[in-house]
């Protein structure tokens, strides 16, 4: 009985990697359609997100059909229900890609309203801090988890300032307000997905540590 249930835990973990490794191509793939004004790219990222959302209906399942049926021990319980709730972040950075796809398909339709810099900057800050959270749950290594979790307030820092530049756009040339504002939507979109990076490094950290530090201040924030 025991070796059955480890078995199902250990195809429960490489189920969430696989999950993990969809949301990142997703967010991936929706910015490589931004930058190279790739339609058919976009399209195929918003037609994929019934992937992540069947995962994590199928990841719940299991879940709890493992907690119902096995009685687990503390530390195989807290692996579950982690596990179900970085399922959770995970279809939800999918959103966010689908999103980003969804604005690029109307940007598509105009000129491009400026370089793209800081937006590729997010993204690839946002999928550092998301790979990172997952190899800390691979590992086993909750120090790294803890290390990612300070890494969001650049992106929102990003996030804020792409914010103010696209506003000065709107107020100096009325005609850029559209475009400004589905780019908007993309870097807010891009601030989000590192949030849920956070998410899961947070769970990492309680998984190994058994430790909650959502909402405690790092050394560097004021007081």
């Amino acid at each position: 009985m025991q070796r059955h249930f480890d078995t199902d835990l250990a195809n429960l973990k490489q189920q969430l990697l696989t999950m993990g490794s969809h949301a990142e191509i997703a967010v991936s793939n929706s910015i490589k359609a931004l930058l190279d004004r790739d339609e058919p790219l976009a399209r195929k990222v918003i037609q994929d997100d019934n992937i992540l959302d069947t995962f994590e209906v199928d990841l719940d399942d299991r879940g709890i059909s493992l907690i119902a049926l096995n009685a687990p021990i503390a530390s195989d319980l807290r692996l579950v229900t982690v596990a179900m709730k970085i399922s959770r972040d995970l279809e939800r950075v999918g959103d966010e890609a689908t999103t980003i796809a969804r604005r690029v398909i109307e940007l598509n339709a105009e000129p491009q309203l400026k370089p793209y810099v800081d937006i590729p900057r997010m993204a690839t800050l946002a999928l550092g801090m998301l790979k990172d959270s997952l190899d800390a749950f691979v590992e086993k290594d909750s120090a790294k988890a803890r290390a990612v979790v300070p890494r969001d307030k650049e992106v929102d820092n990003i996030n804020r300032q792409l914010h103010r530049e696209l506003v000065s756009f709107m107020i100096e040339r009325p005609t850029s307000i559209t475009r400004a504002l589905h780019l908007m939507t993309i870097s807010k979109a891009l601030e989000r997905i590192a949030d849920h990076a956070a998410n899961i490094a947070e769970e990492v950290v309680f998984l190994y540590e058994s430790r909650d530090i959502r909402h405690q201040k790092t050394t560097n924030d004021p007081t």
